[in-house]
């Protein structure tokens, strides 16, 4: 009987920024959210996933939060000195992976995205790694969509169809998103997130849809709903 090798999946979670817009006096990654800090429910949600290898956390190289959590003592998490900019983390965060071969494949997720969910995680995984490139989950956007003018009036109104809302994980295979962040920084080229270093490459990702709970912390209104989306997971 033939065997089917699974593929060998690593994580990284860029998590060296300061949340200024958050404006607290914490990075927004270390604020309570029900029983745990943001970033604890973050990886908890990779955790879950025992095919995941390890977990390389890129923080910044003075963040002396992390190491009091329960799981930087976790033999899956791995801390990473982050950069400057969320590509210089992930590159570095990629680096500390010694033991990825280039056709492994990797699953980046923002450390303020807590209320990812098990299934599209698994989702991503299973449809991501079928794909010649890999995939992000995204959600399409439902709003309708204005165009502004550089003064903030409507310069026109932008066909939704085809426009979707980048979340996270993003999934790809470990050679090809170093040399894609290699040429984006040899380039100078700033990218937000890792598809995006894909596409300069000329690469297409496969978009799987996601769903719109998997929220980013960004503004402290942000934490009572997730905890409210948190709340209903248990349920």
């Amino acid at each position: 009987m033939s065997v089917i090798n699974k593929p060998r999946l690593w994580a990284v979670i860029p998590a060296a920024g300061s949340g200024a817009r958050f404006g607290a006096a914490l990075p927004k990654q270390y604020l309570k959210l029900a029983d745990k800090t943001v970033i604890e429910h973050s990886i908890s949600k990779l955790l879950m996933h025992s095919d995941i290898a390890a977990i390389a956390v890129a923080l910044h190289p003075d963040d002396h939060f992390f190491s009091s959590l329960s799981c930087a003592n976790d033999s899956r998490v791995l801390r990473v000195d982050g950069g400057s900019e969320r590509a210089h983390s992930v590159a570095n965060a990629l680096a500390a992976l010694e033991k990825a071969a280039d056709s492994d494949w990797v699953l980046v997720h923002d450390a303020a995205r807590p209320c990812v969910s098990n299934r599209d995680i698994k989702r991503l995984i299973e449809l991501g790694c079928a794909h010649s490139v890999g995939a992000i989950l995204a959600s399409p956007v439902v709003d309708t969509v204005k165009r502004s003018t550089a003064l903030g009036e409507i310069a026109e109104t932008v066909d939704r169809k085809e426009i979707w809302r980048a979340l996270t994980p993003q999934l790809f295979r470990y050679g090809d998103l170093r040399d894609a962040l290699r040429f984006c920084h040899d380039q100078q080229l700033l990218v937000t997130d890792e598809a995006s270093a894909l596409e300069h490459c000329g690469h297409q990702p496969l978009l799987v849809e996601g769903s719109p709970r998997n929220i980013k912390i960004t503004y402290p209104d942000d934490l009572a709903i997730a905890e409210v989306f948190l709340r209903g997971e248990e349920q």
